[in-house]
């Protein structure tokens, strides 16, 4: 289970943080690091000095140039908020968040993503609309600030806890459940540019007063964890919605469409 949870940090600035967030990975059986457009180089002395002894995690860490690229085969996606948002998300602690890894890596493809922002300013708003949850570490409110490599530490220990405490024996999977993987968060970016295509190709969305249009659809889907194939179900009416539409634009009969979804052919 710990093999299949990715921790990514975004504009790291301080290598020391790199190497302080490698020795809380190994400490509680971590292996998985991803390292978003880093603002420091990544090995240093420093870095290593702060591993202390893991600094094997330090040099195979993967570093990519987007959250996108990071957690792209990703089936969760958890981003690490310690401020209140205007549009508000689904909000879960670190022990809640231990409590849902067993069943949500009962699939042997699936995968997590804990996702932690800058030292100086955390996640954007743009980087948090990406994420299914966001977790909340309830520190004192009188001095609430933590060193990135401690916060990762505090939900990478809620990730051993959970393995630790899990039973034996995998959660039990019913048929339907293991046929029918969650959508991934690529698949699920690649829909959300579809549904504002459709929805600007129809008159819905004006991209230039959104008015929070798609971070409100991306709320609601993301909070319903949709599996590939209904995710491909969409898709199917979304395409059909603009052959419809652009038949109605050259003045053509629209008449009743079918769209053929294949369940294991996610559109692109």
């Amino acid at each position: 289970m710990l093999d299949r949870i990715r921790i990514v940090l975004i504009g790291t600035s301080h290598p020391g943080n790199i190497g302080g967030t490698a020795r809380a990975m190994h400490n509680m059986g971590l292996s998985d690091l991803a390292l978003v457009s880093p603002r420091c180089e990544v090995v240093t002395a420093d870095s290593v000095s702060r591993a202390s002894g893991a600094d094997a995690l330090v040099h195979q860490a993967r570093v990519v140039d987007s959250l996108e690229d990071a957690v792209s085969d990703c089936s969760l996606v958890v981003g690490a908020s310690a401020r209140s948002r205007t549009l508000p998300w689904p909000m879960i602690t670190p022990r809640e968040l231990g409590a849902r890894l067993p069943k949500e890596l009962a699939q042997p493809q699936a995968r997590i993503a804990l996702v932690f922002g800058r030292e100086d300013s955390g996640l954007s708003n743009a980087e948090l609309q990406r994420c299914h949850a966001h977790v909340h570490i309830p520190t004192n409110p009188d001095f609430s600030s933590l060193n990135l490599a401690a916060a990762v530490q505090v939900l990478a220990y809620e990730c051993r806890l959970s393995w630790i405490e899990q039973p034996d024996a995998a959660p039990e999977q019913s048929d339907e459940e293991s046929s029918h993987p969650l959508a991934t968060h690529e698949e699920l970016e690649h829909y959300f540019a579809h549904l504002e295509r459709t929805l600007v190709s129809i008159g819905f969305h004006d991209p230039a007063t959104p008015r929070q249009l798609m971070a409100r659809l991306r709320r609601m889907t993301l909070r319903s964890r949709p599996e590939r194939m209904e995710l491909n179900i969409l898709r199917g009416i979304l395409s059909a919605t603009e052959k419809a539409a652009g038949q109605k634009a050259l003045g053509g009969r629209t008449g009743n469409s079918s769209c053929d979804v294949e369940d294991d052919a996610p559109h692109k």
